[in-house]
């Protein structure tokens, strides 16, 4: 039998946080809108309405750039809490039309619609109801990119902001003419870095890329990329929908007021961040297989570093043992800008996740779970007398909570 077509949409919201700010406060529309840190403070611009980027200003840039290049922007701190209102209304619209939905953050989301075309029509008909259905319900504009897999769709939903949509081919000759024009950069997973190795080799188009001999690419971006690369650059990717029940991860993270080489203060600061997301993940009930760690430069360069744990974990000694050796080995003597902690590979259980384990081979898990108590322990006694009741000290590990 000859399988079936897959059709998916990438609905990617309109300068969301900025356009939930316009829309519940109407003074605001038709205005430079910034949402981030105040411009007489250190942090980055979260978003910007499209009346803001004329002006060059875009994410992640310094909120006291985007004042130089547009003084008369309002800037506004932000309601995270309304954001995930309006975006749980968001997704409750995609689940209506099928359960296939992968969110991929706040404002955006990948939709398997190949079966939904039985109740709705095709994948054009589908992303204009879906439009439709979010302008009516929130007030608020999406761009939607409709193709035959997660890269085309979601390099399409970009090329026709805001409030568009774009149908990309689904003929493989077609989608190779399609894609040719390009330049490098529109492809997902080429950063900063990549786009100038590529552009080293003369390669500035998606289609220049479909003509790459295949050894310069690796030499280039090694193996793997090359590999990747050029499938996509033929519009071929053979990902799924993926379906999360849970959260996938958990992390805290805090930009100082001032950047600071000072190690001591850096070390203290990722410590409490860490605790603070041991306390989250056993308030959630998970266990953590991978530990993470952010750090951000002075120069806005930033690295994330990771490390897997033998035996999914919950306690605060663990996660500071792995943690801190993950600083320790990729802290250097520069200033530090941000510094984050966070987890991820969540689970409900504490079993070892290497398949079969042999018996001699097995970890011991006796030290774990006491830890386990004793963190929840130590939770308990700061949830009744305050963050300050305990004070760790190179002590905590002889206690034992069983005694």
């Amino acid at each position: 039998m000859k399988s079936v077509q897959k059709i998916f949409l990438h609905v990617d919201m309109d300068a969301f946080f900025a356009s939930v700010e316009q829309h519940d406060n109407p003074e605001l529309r038709g205005k430079p809108v910034v949402v981030g840190a105040p411009p007489d403070q250190r942090g980055v611009v979260a978003a910007a309405s499209y009346e803001a980027r004329k002006y060059g200003i875009h994410s992640a840039m310094p909120s006291r750039t985007a004042a130089q290049k547009c003084p008369e922007a309002i800037f506004l701190h932000g309601n995270m809490a309304r954001y995930k209102e309006v975006s749980n209304q968001i997704m409750s619209i995609f689940e209506s039309y099928t359960p296939l939905v992968q969110p991929l953050s706040i404002d955006e989301a990948f939709l398997d619609v190949t079966g939904a075309q039985r109740l709705f029509g095709d994948g054009k008909t589908i992303a204009e109801m879906i439009r439709h259905d979010v302008l009516g319900q929130t007030g608020l504009t999406a761009s939607v990119g409709i193709a035959p897999n997660l890269f085309l769709a979601k390099l399409a939903s970009d090329m026709n902001k805001p409030d568009g949509i774009t149908l990309v081919p689904f003929d493989q000759d077609a989608i190779e003419q399609f894609l040719a024009p390009l330049p490098i950069g529109r492809m997902w997973g080429v950063g900063k870095v990549t786009q100038k190795k590529l552009l080293s080799l003369g390669l500035s188009t998606i289609g220049q890329l479909q003509q790459c001999a295949p050894k310069a690419l690796e030499r280039a971006v090694g193996q793997h990329a090359a590999a990747v690369f050029s499938r996509r650059a033929l519009g071929i990717d053979e990902r799924d929908i993926v379906v999360e029940t849970q959260d996938k991860s958990i992390s805290n993270e805090t930009t100082f007021k001032e950047d600071t080489a000072n190690r001591e203060m850096v070390e203290a600061t990722y410590k409490r961040l860490i605790d603070k997301v041991g306390r989250r993940v056993r308030k959630a009930g998970f266990f953590a297989t991978t530990v993470h760690l952010k750090l951000r430069w002075s120069d806005f360069s930033t690295i994330t570093r990771q490390t897997k744990l033998p035996i999914p974990c919950q306690d605060d000694i663990t996660l500071r043992e792995t943690g801190m050796a993950l600083l320790n080995e990729h802290l250097r003597h520069r200033p530090v800008r941000l510094i984050g902690f966070g987890v991820s590979g969540l689970t409900e259980t504490d079993a070892p996740q290497t398949a079969q384990l042999d018996l001699f081979d097995a970890p011991d898990t006796t030290l774990h779970k006491k830890r386990n108590r004793l963190s929840r322990a130590a939770d308990g006694i700061k949830q009744k007398f305050g963050d300050q009741s305990i004070r760790r000290g190179s002590t905590i590990e002889a206690k034992d909570p069983d005694k």
